[in-house]
């Protein structure tokens, strides 16, 4: 494998990889027949829910649609058909006939307790998985009694001080029967230590786990800004959790790679495309480096796209991902199997297009983005509430923004027809140009990175992810994309219903959920009582092991982590003991 790893990274430098889309095929009619054939044979082979794929009025739909029969189409095989490669239409011959999408609602606020009984309201009324908002403090490493954490306890999601929090916030939740994701990135090794210690005192065996863990550190650093240590420890704490998972939890994702925070701070579609699978190449490299099979430890790995209010760019973007990735993966890194180069997303709809004025538009603005990301072939989806752009979405909201998910799924026919809008002039064309837009990026990156660390079995767009953090590189070319579209919008090129036209209004004011200051009062109560209750001693010497671990810089952390979280550990001191060793990180201003 580090023969391998070595290949790719010369590859790079001396010519031997060509990541660029190379001439494409005729489209001839054989070739489109055949890949028909093929389709077909997919189709009939896989399993099909049981429900009605007719039109409203009750016309019979085809499960695909291409060319007709003996056309030719230059270049099809970039279209190609749902489930073959590049996957441009899905992973899937059969699209949502086989399976829909999984509605997987966003949530968490104040107390563990709190935040519990919306989880069960958000299964009761038809969600399909769970996903875990974490307050500031907690994404932060700090515990609730923290200085650092005073005012913000609960306000963002839920609060997290220790297995006794994860403990009550799946109280009556069996963890081996919901896949639960977590968007957490600088703490997420302890806080996932914390969630397998309280799936094992559930009864449940970790191997049989499913779901997600951010674990984006990248990101952080582009865009979000909520890391603890400087890159190179994070990166470790990474390797260590992607071979941890790899060998004991084998259904769980380590990592979601986020797209989402870096568009929502005011990325383009093809930055947000190109630096998000940049970041992936990145991860795919480190795992490669510590000489994992990158046929067994890709299928791990998971995206996280935002849906934007550019119905068409939105869905372009989304297949250009597959498409760039299936080939890269394939190309590149020598991946062999096909679950090995799909690329498989979550998808939020975009918090920042949403609007403090005529909050009620917010509903129409989610359901387009909704749409768009259906279509372009999501696996899971979180709609956003209403009044999120307030506070923290109340239940009335947070149920319409679910209900928006069913309506689509259940009414609109899009889940009978796998791609229904592949073919589209406009389409296509917008996703090859997002396609070569992502590549020129790519290129960019790759060209500050240099090789300079191959030497230390640094891959060669980690290099170039790392000098582009150093530099200001993504820094300045996202704020400089959030300027254009705010000089747009204040000259009236752009435009926002109920900010920059059609303003009048009928609207009143909304009811929002406002998290009282006793969750914060009551949160540092229980946990000085824990701590109070809890073996000192042991406690002590998990966090002595935990340390000498760090210091030894070789070994696995996770199991001494977990150890840690047994011992009733909090996260703020398993964080501050490794902080010992690894450091803290402070950005170049950048202006």
């Amino acid at each position: 494998m580090r023969l391998l790893y070595r290949l790719i990274w010369t590859s790079y430098y001396f010519g031997m990889t060509d990541t660029t889309p190379g001439p494409t095929p005729s489209g001839g009619s054989e070739e489109i027949e055949s890949g028909r054939e093929r389709w077909q044979r997919r189709y009939d082979s896989a399993r099909v829910r049981d429900a009605d794929f007719s039109s409203l009025s009750g016309r019979p739909l085809q499960p695909v649609y291409g060319p007709p029969p003996g056309s030719e189409v230059p270049g099809f095989e970039r279209i190609g058909w749902p489930g073959e490669y590049p996957y441009t239409r899905g992973l899937y011959a059969t699209g949502y006939r086989g399976r829909t999408w999984t509605i997987r609602q966003f949530a968490g606020f104040g107390n563990a307790r709190q935040t519990n009984e919306r989880y069960r309201m958000i299964l009761a009324s038809g969600g399909g998985g769970l996903s875990v908002a974490f307050d500031m403090p907690t994404l932060m490493g700090h515990d609730s009694d923290s200085p650092h954490a005073l005012g913000e306890v609960g306000h963002c999601g839920v609060a997290i001080d220790s297995v006794a929090d994860m403990d009550l916030l799946f109280d009556g939740i069996p963890l081996d029967g919901t896949t639960t994701s977590m968007t957490i990135s600088g703490p997420a090794v302890p806080v996932f230590c914390m969630y397998l210690v309280a799936a094992e005192r559930q009864g449940v065996d970790i191997g049989t786990l499913n779901g997600t863990l951010q674990t984006d550190i990248f990101k952080e650093y582009i865009a979000q800004k909520e890391w603890l240590y400087p890159p190179g420890p994070h990166l470790r704490l990474i390797g260590d959790l992607m071979e941890y998972c790899a060998e004991h939890i084998p259904a769980y994702k380590p990592l979601s790679v986020s797209g989402y925070h870096i568009r929502e701070a005011g990325a383009t579609a093809a930055q947000e495309l190109a630096y998000t699978l940049a970041d992936g190449f990145g991860y795919v490299e480190l795992g490669l480096s510590r000489g994992l099979d990158v046929d067994r430890f890709a299928p791990g790995l998971s995206f996280f796209f935002d849906a934007h209010i550019d119905f068409f760019e939105e869905i372009a973007k989304f297949r250009a991902a597959r498409r760039i990735w299936a080939r890269w993966m394939r190309d590149t890194y020598g991946a062999t199997t096909e679950r090995a180069r799909w690329l498989r997303f979550h998808t939020q709809t975009a918090g920042v297009s949403l609007t403090a004025q005529q909050p009620y538009n917010n509903v129409v603005r989610t359901t387009v983005e909704a749409l768009a990301a259906v279509l372009g072939g999501t696996n899971s989806l979180h709609t956003n509430a209403l009044d999120e752009t307030l506070a923290l979405p109340t239940e009335q909201s947070a149920e319409i923004a679910l209900r928006t998910q069913q309506v689509l799924m259940e009414e609109t026919g899009v889940a009978n027809v796998a791609d229904p809008l592949g073919g589209s002039w406009y389409l296509e064309s917008l996703t090859d140009e997002l396609e070569a837009e992502a590549e020129r990026i790519f290129a960019q990156i790759l060209r500050m990175g240099g090789g300079r660390d191959a030497e230390h079995q640094i891959g060669p767009m980690t290099s170039g992810i790392l000098a582009g953090i150093e530099n200001g590189y993504f820094n300045s070319e996202i704020a400089e994309a959030a300027f254009q579209y705010q000089q747009a919008l204040e000259k009236g090129d752009k435009r926002i219903v109920g900010v920059n036209c059609h303003t009048s209004t009928v609207s009143g004011e909304l009811d929002i959920l406002r998290i009282s200051h006793e969750v914060e009062r009551e949160q540092k109560r229980v946990l000085a009582e824990r701590r109070e209750r809890r073996d000192g001693a042991a406690v002590d010497r998990a966090l002595a092991r935990l340390l000498e671990g760090v210091r030894a810089d070789h070994g696995n952390l996770v199991p001494l982590i977990m150890d840690a979280a047994r011992a009733e550990a909090t996260l703020g001191e398993i964080c501050a003991t490794m902080g010992e060793e690894f450091g803290t990180y402070t950005e170049d201003p950048r202006f």
